[in-house]
């Protein structure tokens, strides 16, 4: 069991992780998409750090034999969660950049041809 002064300190770290978040996200330093599931795994934690018995509940609820592994389990669900992702996020830019090589080529292509043609006339 957590000693309300545990929970108080957690719960004010929590806080001031969702605070620097957010002030990142108002200077532009971050993108809202690529930090929704951050912001939601704090709030979680949170919510559970309030109510440690809900930690018990969920455990039980998945057969899991103790809430420090029910803990465990979501740090892990929590990293494949992060790792699909940036996954994710990484073949959108993979996409742009071919597209924008592509194009880059296409248009330097151009520009040579028509540097030809200034040339011969």
């Amino acid at each position: 069991m957590m000693t309300r002064q545990a929970q108080i300190f957690i719960v004010i770290f929590l806080l001031l992780v969702l605070a620097v978040i957010i002030n990142m996200i108002k200077r532009r330093q971050l993108e809202l998409k690529y930090v929704l599931l951050w912001m939601g795994c704090d709030i979680a934690l949170i919510i559970l750090t309030c109510a440690p018995d809900l930690m018990n509940i969920l455990a039980r609820m998945l057969g899991i034999q103790s809430p420090v592994n029910m803990i465990f389990f979501l740090g892990f669900l929590f990293s494949l969660m992060i790792i699909f992702s940036l996954t994710v996020t990484i073949s959108r830019i993979t996409a742009k950049v071919r597209k924008m090589a592509q194009e880059i080529a296409f248009l330097s292509e151009r520009l040579d041809e028509e540097i030809k043609k200034r040339d011969i006339h």
